[in-house]
């Protein structure tokens, strides 16, 4: 579909024209250009050759039909790039990536994927006078940044992060995290970094710590889904895969005791392992106290926890004896003079 219009207001912009500007110059009226830009009519075939000339680009340009390739003709350019890259000097591939994309200027996934790989280049292999080329790539860069979609703009946001961050420009590096999703893990790590490079040492360790602690949560809420999809198929070795490795991520996590043993209750009481059931009941009752000793670690000395109140060990301890004497749940223990005396306590 042709999109003339936004490729005249793309170059117009690039040139630094006013619409009443390019209207004076063509012969025509300032809303005439703006019905134009706006897709609501197009300019004479007349006006066609004058308005190439004036934005400076060829008729193919102003009047590429193909606007978007398919994800099979994008790779298949990309890698003709790369190719040329082994073969020819990096000015001569530079140009003809840039005839490549004045052929395609609102297709911003091959604009992205080619600036990309000549940025690559620089990195990895020494290119005569590099830097003269940063302008045009980090242009590229920013013309990503006005895709719809959430993982180029993304992906156009590393790549100037990564560029600012190189050249030491952190202040500038650190407006790119905005087209990050609040979600993006990856948006934290960033920010640890600018916090790191520029002397805002205990921003760094706390942000770092709490990207830690979210992921053990988040890896110990999946092992447990991963434990119950098992428990659902009746296979109890994975069971015991699962619960093992839930054990020692709370040890190397440095979580504490308590979260390293209560993950093996569930599964000992639904094999009915008397012994084992029992083991666990009164190791989580011994380490209540130190429930939230993970606060103590060195891993999470930044963080500022919530300190729990003088009863709350009580507490979750009487909550646990009420949950141990379930009958539905442990009635298998009945009899069991070692159970009896615990509950009983």
């Amino acid at each position: 579909m042709m999109q003339i219009g936004k490729t005249i207001r793309k170059y117009r912009k690039e040139k630094g024209m006013t619409q009443e500007e390019m209207a004076n110059r063509l012969g025509v009226t300032t809303p005439a250009v703006n019905k134009w830009e706006n897709e609501n009519s197009y300019p004479d075939i007349t006006l066609l050759a004058p308005i190439a000339r004036l934005l400076g680009i060829s008729l193919d340009t102003l009047l590429s039909f193909q606007e978007e390739l398919t994800k099979e003709e994008i790779a298949s350019i990309v890698m003709e790039a790369d190719q040329k890259l082994k073969t020819e000097t990096y000015d001569e591939v530079f140009c003809w990536v840039k005839s490549i994309i004045e052929s395609y200027p609102n297709c911003l996934m091959l604009i992205m994927q080619l600036a990309a790989i000549l940025d690559a280049q620089r990195l990895f292999k020494e290119v005569p006078n590099a830097m003269d080329y940063d302008d045009y790539i980090l242009k590229c860069y920013k013309r990503a940044l006005e895709s719809d979609e959430e993982t180029l703009r993304t992906s156009a946001a590393d790549s100037l992060f990564g560029y600012y961050s190189r050249n030491e420009q952190y202040e500038i590096a650190e407006q790119y995290l905005q087209y990050y999703s609040l979600q993006n893990p990856g948006r934290k790590l960033k920010q640890g970094i600018i916090y790191s490079k520029t002397n805002r040492t205990d921003d760094a360790y706390k942000l770092y710590e709490e990207i830690l602690f979210s992921e053990y949560q988040i890896l110990s809420m999946t092992l447990n889904s991963l434990y119950l999809l098992s428990i659902e198929e009746q296979n109890f070795d994975k069971a015991h895969l699962f619960t093992d490795k839930q054990q020692a991520l709370a040890k190397l996590f440095e979580m504490g005791k308590y979260h390293e043993v209560a993950c093996k209750l569930d599964l000992a009481t639904a094999e009915h392992d008397v012994d084992t059931v029992l083991d666990t009941m009164e190791a989580m009752l011994a380490s209540l106290d130190d429930i939230i000793s993970f606060s103590d670690s060195p891993l999470y000395e930044h963080m500022d926890f919530k300190k729990s109140s003088s009863t709350f060990s009580e507490q979750l301890k009487q909550e646990l004896l009420n949950c141990f004497q379930d009958k539905e749940t442990y009635g298998f223990l009945e009899g069991n003079e070692r159970w009896h005396h615990m509950i009983q306590k």
